[in-house]
């Protein structure tokens, strides 16, 4: 039986560290845009839903044509608006959620894919996806999320700290070419009563001291498998961040799926 699958990218207006990070222009269009484009134009769901807090955002979907839900605007995380979603009427029949990050605009299928591989056919709780981290810096950059797997494909550990640690020095090149040493991809897909699991935990210790909410599924004895894809592109968190996307898109729109049309 085929499983109905439904994407939700959750897109929270206020952010840290780039202001109104959804609407943040990129070659003139909101960052929120170029990822719903991207995303509509993957054959891989049965809906397509953004999950917001505020009324700007509505705005900017219905112009676009993109489903959008206004969310509690008390959500602790994205992954409570996903949730919240995938019990509306409307959406609550599916039997698979992806979480598709808004900030991400050079979302690969192919990602999405092995993700959901681990999920309709390995039978995992969750699954996610990691990439090696090839250079030194990203390794112990505490802003990039390193994840340890088992063989089996499971994730044992999430940390901002430099995992694996080599006892004996930085690793090298080759070193973090290989799959010991993996970045995180801020990508989830879960079966539908796994995901109201996850919300429905308190915050653990270990996510409290991490600030990376997954740990919680972990500590709960949650099985969330680790699919390893070759590359990924970064996302968009910082104004650096944006400035570097915007040559990206530049460079790279021609090999999109479906680039944004005009409104």
């Amino acid at each position: 039986m085929k499983l109905r699958t439904l994407g939700v990218i959750p897109a929270r207006l206020s952010s840290t560290r780039l202001r109104h990070k959804p609407l943040h222009p990129l070659l003139g269009r909101p960052l929120l845009e170029w990822v719903w484009r991207r995303a509509e134009g993957m054959a891989l769901w049965d809906a397509l839903v953004v999950a917001t807090d505020d009324e700007r955002i509505v705005e900017l979907c219905r112009s676009m044509g993109a489903q959008v839900l206004l969310t509690d605007p008390d959500h602790p995380s994205g992954t409570d608006r996903v949730a919240e979603v995938a019990r509306h009427p409307d959406w609550s029949g599916h039997d698979v959620v992806v979480n598709l990050q808004g900030d991400e605009p050079l979302l690969e299928g192919r990602h999405v894919a092995a993700a959901l591989g681990l999920v309709a056919d390995e039978d995992w709780e969750v699954g996610t996806c990691a990439t090696p981290v090839r250079e030194a810096g990203d390794w112990l950059d505490p802003g990039v999320v390193k994840v340890a797997r088992a063989q089996t494909g499971r994730a044992l550990y999430f940390s901002r700290a430099p995992i694996p640690f080599l006892r004996d020095g930085t690793p090298g090149e080759t070193e973090l070419s290989a799959s010991p040493f993996l970045r995180h991809l801020g990508l989830y897909v879960y079966r539908k009563e796994a995901l109201f699991q996850w919300v429905a935990l308190p915050p653990s210790p270990l996510e409290g001291i991490e600030k990376l909410e997954q740990l919680r599924a972990l500590e709960a004895g949650m099985g969330i498998g680790v699919a390893v894809v070759d590359s990924a592109a970064p996302g968009v968190d910082t104004p650096e961040d944006a400035a570097r996307m915007e040559i990206l898109l530049r460079d790279l729109a021609s090999t999109f799926t479906q680039a944004p049309s005009g409104r």
